[in-house]
């Protein structure tokens, strides 16, 4: 099922907490996996919310490749393995995820250029200054070192702090974290957000006003059931 531009765009001026809520009412199976149950070092907390098709790969950098690195097919898959715009996620193999950094001025800018508006990973990066600043990470942590850092293959299933990810998945992801997004329920997570909106200001609202009380929640609770 495509997505059409406007509930792409609508998507997209969500965060993804916003997202969670209404994807967990639009399919309450959803209430517990699809997004990521550790935390991430967002590295650009201010830019806004990305929405991308994934791209996979896994990494290790521990030890040095036992085979040639074929670096010239991880960037074609990264060009032309899907739809774009992309976001990148890889999953660190290693025993200690995050030994060497795969992430930083080099192959921020170059999967940039590539149509990948991002990355997640359970591993490392680093460069923090120097980085592509459109590109936004949600990393394990930050770390110096590149060490054997190389891609051992992509395209496959991967898992990144707990969240299961298969190539060409719908991600929506901003500096709270990510999650996968169903294609065919994204329509009904645009048209829930926004009813969650209006509930929610009823009783924020509410709670700004002097005198606020058990009272006024209670009163905003009726108002709030009055949306459908």
């Amino acid at each position: 099922m495509d997505l059409n531009a406007d509930t792409f765009e609508a998507l997209i001026k969500l965060d993804t907490p916003t997202i969670c809520n209404a994807l967990e009412i639009v399919d309450p199976s959803r209430r517990t996996h699809g997004f990521n149950i550790r935390p991430f070092f967002c590295a650009h907390p201010e830019l806004p919310s990305t929405l991308a098709y994934a791209r996979t790969a896994r990494i290790r950098a521990q030890h040095a490749p036992v085979t040639k690195v074929d670096s010239i097919g991880y960037y074609t898959y990264i060009a032309e393995g899907g739809p774009i715009p992309s976001i990148i996620v890889i999953e660190d193999l290693d025993s200690t995820p995050g030994y060497g950094a795969f992430w930083g001025e080099v192959n921020t800018n170059v999967h940039y250029g590539l149509g990948c508006q991002g990355l997640i990973t359970n591993g490392s990066i680093r460069d923090l200054t120097d980085v592509q600043p459109k590109f936004q990470m949600l990393a394990g942590m930050v770390n110096p070192s590149h060490a054997w850092v190389h891609a051992v293959d992509w395209g496959t299933p991967v898992t990144v702090h707990g969240m299961e990810v298969v190539d060409q998945d719908l991600i929506h992801m901003d500096q709270h974290g990510a999650v996968v997004i169903p294609v065919n329920a994204a329509a009904d997570i645009v048209a829930e957000a926004e009813r969650i909106g209006k509930r929610e200001k009823i009783l924020i609202d509410a709670a700004k006003q002097p005198g606020f009380s058990v009272a006024h929640i209670k009163a905003a609770y009726q108002s709030m059931a009055e949306i459908h």
